[in-house]
């Protein structure tokens, strides 16, 4: 199957680089290139993608731009790509919607590898950058009671399975449910523990787990 992607990022050369990367194994097909937020915005409104990859600096800004088509649904999955490794930066983005969180720096392999996953229900975030975020989380002091206290047995078993970085299917493979049941029950815990997407949450499970 076919994955469909838009790409927005304001450096032509680049721009054009990156999609000769993405398209040369047939895997993908960029149906949509912009430059900035607003253009992103509406390709994802036109094309309704599997991934919507954002330059995070182009005009405009692209975690704006994300934060629109999350809101819009648009896109079922959306990612930053950048070379900020700034941990405001990754929390801004993971706020807006976005799923995953590229540096510049990945080969044309690895990149794809990651849109593969984030089409199929993954999230991504580098390994050094998501560690920085949960050290921030956990010098956060917490409430009395945490949110994730309030899930039901079956919810708890399904973010573990997110926070073990499984997609939705394979969470439904092992808890022998449908795949759209995992996705009910996943917008739920969202809802729960107030949070915006799956790596976020997962997150939120490490932090309260860790010392369990």
């Amino acid at each position: 199957m076919t994955i469909r992607l838009i790409l927005a990022d304001d450096h032509p050369i680049f721009r054009d680089g990156l999609v000769h990367s993405i398209e040369e194994t047939g895997v993908f097909e960029v149906v949509g290139v912009g430059g900035t937020a607003d253009e992103a915005v509406a390709l994802a409104a036109k094309h309704t993608p599997d991934v919507a990859l954002l330059d995070l600096s182009m005009p405009g800004n692209g975690i704006t731009a994300a934060a629109r088509i999350a809101e819009a649904g648009t896109a079922t999955a959306i990612a930053m790509l950048t070379v900020s490794e700034d941990s405001a930066d990754v929390t801004a983005a993971m706020q807006a919607g976005a799923a995953g969180y590229i540096l510049k720096g990945v080969s044309a392999g690895e990149l794809r590898d990651i849109l593969t996953k984030l089409a199929a229900g993954y999230a991504h975030v580098s390994p050094g950058l998501a560690a920085e975020m949960l050290r921030i989380m956990q010098n956060t002091k917490p409430a009395e009671r945490q949110p994730i206290d309030d899930l039901t047995k079956r919810e708890e078993d399904i973010l573990r399975g997110v926070a073990a970085g499984d997609s939705n299917r394979e969470i439904g493979e092992t808890l022998n449910i449908q795949e759209k049941t995992v996705k009910h029950y996943m917008t739920i815990i969202l809802s729960k523990l107030h949070a915006r997407n799956r790596v976020e949450a997962a997150l939120i499970a490490q932090k309260a787990w860790s010392g369990k």
